[in-house]
């Protein structure tokens, strides 16, 4: 597996789990948690963030690991 096959594995389950955080947050009543999902939501889409610019520097570096 390369990296960039590992990389792209990685962005997509931190997409998944941001997303699952996000419809935890809609679907809860309990505002604490909502808020707590909303954050973690948040902070996951950070970390997406960084990995998209570091795919980004893996593929301008390394062609042979873009698998797009």
């Amino acid at each position: 597996m390369t990296v960039g096959t590992q990389m792209q594995q990685a962005i997509a389950g931190i997409q998944n789990a941001a997303a699952t955080m996000k419809t935890f947050a809609l679907e809860t009543q309990d505002q604490n948690a909502k808020n707590d999902f909303q954050n973690i939501a948040k902070n996951l889409d950070e970390a997406l963030q960084v990995l998209n610019g570091r795919q980004n520097y893996i593929q301008q570096q390394e062609p042979q690991y873009n698998k797009l």
